[in-house]
């Protein structure tokens, strides 16, 4: 097994990048990680369009979800299909992050065609990976080892792969459902040794991408801040990984908290035009400080997330009709914002020129 990356090998791989600018990708066409992935919903043909708008606002990476269910089904055809993206995405210059367990929405997924989404209701069909009758029952922990180690051993030296997201908002989810501390300390008390496993059995198969796992709540100006699921994320993390839909002040400041860690940073999560977050405000910050971003959302479709996520019920389907709350395009490739699209290719645009003048 490698060991943790030490700082300077962190800040090596970091320097050797572009300006990383992407998004969470999910196409159009699939309600979750299941419909996204599955043999009979797999849909190359809209990834390839989709990933070509992108690419066309200048976009170099994703951030895609998996699911450990798509490993019991059928290992050897969910490998190809990852392989498959993988080659899609790089014919557009677009490296992937992969995200292999995610704690949030729906925490009984199942195999099969995945339901319809309920009007006005944000990422109404999204699921959890690992579900938590799994996470409940240590019996179906080896399934989830052969899991990630199968999928990290496939991809653990391809360039295609830019990173390895071990766990999405471990401690989130509707269970825990307005901070509940006794809920938050039971789903914790499931999460984090499970977790930290998964960190060790990626770093088994030693990758040349680096392991992170992003936080995304609370106060992290000090180390003894952290919670518990958060030490375990930032410890075991190769790179700094955080979530954070605030103002480009909060984003700012968050981002100084985290330097102290020493590591490079990722924002995987930003963007949400209602709450503040929008790419006029955070990318100069983000530019600035050296941190890569991935906004949430690229086409509008059946995850709707161009609805507002404040509620799991939320029938106000109007609420947001002239401003969506993420997303960047609908379905037919026209622009929600065309400023905002204008201004990312702006963006990349001078990005290309200043790292063509500095080779």
């Amino acid at each position: 097994m490698r060991e943790r990356w030490t700082p300077e090998q962190a800040h090596a791989w970091f320097a050797e990048q572009p300006w990383l600018v992407g998004c969470n990708f999910t196409p159009s066409n699939a309600i979750n990680q299941l419909e996204m992935w599955q043999a009979a919903t797999f849909d190359l043909a809209t990834i390839e369009r989709e990933l070509a708008l992108a690419a066309s606002v200048g976009m170099n990476s994703v951030r895609v979800y998996l699911h450990d269910l798509l490993w019991l089904e059928d290992a050897a055809g969910f490998l190809d299909r990852i392989d498959a993206f993988l080659a899609t995405a790089d014919r557009h210059d677009i490296r992937t992050m992969l995200v292999l367990f995610d704690s949030c929405w729906d925490p009984e997924p199942s195999l099969g065609p995945q339901p319809q989404p309920r009007a006005g209701v944000h990422n109404s069909g999204w699921v959890q990976s690992p579900g938590m009758p799994t996470l409940q029952d240590p019996t179906q922990y080896a399934r989830l080892e052969a899991y990630v180690r199968g999928v990290v051993d496939r991809f653990a030296s391809d360039p295609r792969v830019l990173a390895w997201d071990i766990w999405n908002e471990p401690d989130n989810g509707p269970e825990v459902a307005l901070c509940d501390p006794v809920l938050l300390k039971a789903k914790a008390d499931l999460v984090v040794p499970l977790m930290v496993a998964a960190f060790g059995w990626a770093r088994d198969m030693d990758p040349v991408q680096p392991l992170t796992s992003g936080i995304w709540l609370g106060d992290w100006s000090a180390p003894d801040l952290l919670s518990p699921i958060q030490r375990a994320q930032t410890e075991n993390s190769d790179v700094i990984s955080f979530h954070n839909y605030g103002l480009a002040a909060d984003f700012a400041k968050r981002v100084n908290w985290l330097k102290g860690m020493g590591r490079p940073l990722l924002c995987t999560e930003y963007m949400a035009r209602p709450a503040g977050s929008t790419f006029q405000d955070i990318l100069p910050v983000a530019k600035e400080h050296g941190v890569g971003t991935f906004c949430w959302g690229l086409v509008k479709g059946k995850t709707q997330t161009h609805l507002p996520w404040d509620k799991w019920e939320n029938p106000n389907i109007e609420g947001l009709k002239d401003r969506w709350f993420h997303d960047i395009f609908d379905q037919d490739g026209v622009p929600h914002d065309p400023a905002e699209v204008e201004f990312l290719r702006l963006l990349s645009r001078i990005d290309d020129d200043c790292t063509q003048r500095a080779a």
